[in-house]
């Protein structure tokens, strides 16, 4: 009798060898959802998980680092809205003392799982003009952000992993100088780009045997009033490949568009390019003689499909 009432009891007691996959949660600081910060949430996702897990976040300014990592793929982070979901860290550079690679640890959010999905949220570095700054990190293959901010200075944002593939739909980016920079293949479709002082837009370090480095295209170029002296991008590494196309420019955009970073090696090995160019910063005439216009035939081999696609998951990007 004793033994069948003891396992009675251990058939009733829950068993916690495997705990029950949450694939949908909320972050809110009032308490109100499941966390109430961001980083607790994605710590509680499943490592590998068998399909998404959907994180919404409620408007809120959250004063942490957040870090998704590589064994937590496919994770969607969904702001109320991109205004009022913010995600605020100061590191920077000097603060790090790190030696020469503190950038890389300055992140005030890190994507290292693939898949990931970002949406409606503001990230930003508030250390200010000081130095190398990261407001978002990304090593990780077919991550999107849509309707997102990111806020910075120098080194606002850095997509790298040698042919991982990222896409950013709707965004706003601002900084200072290199404040795009990075190895990966990205796509930015739709995003506004705002100078805040005479320097760099972009720094791509481009791999050689990658087909594509950082690709825009309907970007908008703005710059604060007193900003009058801006180039589109530099090499960080010398096979830098950047492309703008149906872009509108101010006319802080430099007639001669492109710098070879004291580098004349890399005016050769770099590649340079826009297409249908507007607005007062589109001085296609005085671009430096390195650089490249594309022909509509040439623009036309770069789509979403052709720079992104896989035969695996050709269309990740569009969710």
């Amino acid at each position: 009798m004793r033994t069948v009432l003891l396992f009675a009891l251990l058939v009733a007691l829950p068993f916690t060898g495997h705990a029950q996959v949450v694939y949908e949660m909320t972050v809110a600081q009032d308490g109100s959802g499941d966390f109430e910060s961001i980083q607790a949430a994605i710590d509680a996702t499943k490592a590998f998980p068998d399909k998404r897990i959907t994180i919404h976040v409620k408007n809120g300014i959250y004063h942490e680092p957040v870090k998704v990592y590589e064994w937590n793929p496919m994770v969607s982070l969904i702001g109320e809205s991109a205004e009022g979901t913010v995600i605020t860290w100061g590191s920077h550079f000097k603060q790090i003392n790190k030696g020469r690679n503190s950038t890389f640890h300055t992140p005030t959010v890190q994507v290292n799982g693939d898949d990931f999905h970002g949406e409606n949220l503001t990230i930003r570095n508030t250390a200010g003009p000081i130095g190398q700054a990261i407001a978002l990190a990304i090593n990780a293959d077919r991550v999107s952000f849509y309707n997102s901010r990111f806020l910075g200075h120098q080194d606002t944002v850095y997509v790298t992993g040698e042919g991982k593939k990222q896409y950013f739909k709707d965004c706003y980016i601002e900084g200072t100088t290199d404040f795009i920079f990075g190895r990966a293949t990205a796509v930015f479709e739709g995003c506004q780009l705002h100078s805040l002082a005479d320097s760099y837009i972009t720094a791509a370090s481009t791999p050689q045997d990658v087909d594509h480095g950082l690709v825009f295209f309907d970007a908008t170029l703005t710059a604060n009033t007193d900003v009058e002296s801006v180039y589109l991008g530099r090499p960080w590494r010398a096979y830098a490949q950047i492309v703008f196309i149906n872009t509108q420019m101010g006319e802080h955009i430099r007639p001669e568009g492109w710098h070879n970073w004291s580098n004349p090696e890399a005016e050769r090995q770099s590649f340079y390019a826009e297409h249908n160019s507007l607005g007062p910063g589109a001085a296609s005439t005085e671009r430096v003689s390195w650089s490249h216009q594309l022909t509509e035939a040439d623009a036309e081999r770069y789509s979403l499909k052709t720079i992104l696609g896989s035969e695996r998951r050709p269309e990740w990007y569009l969710r």
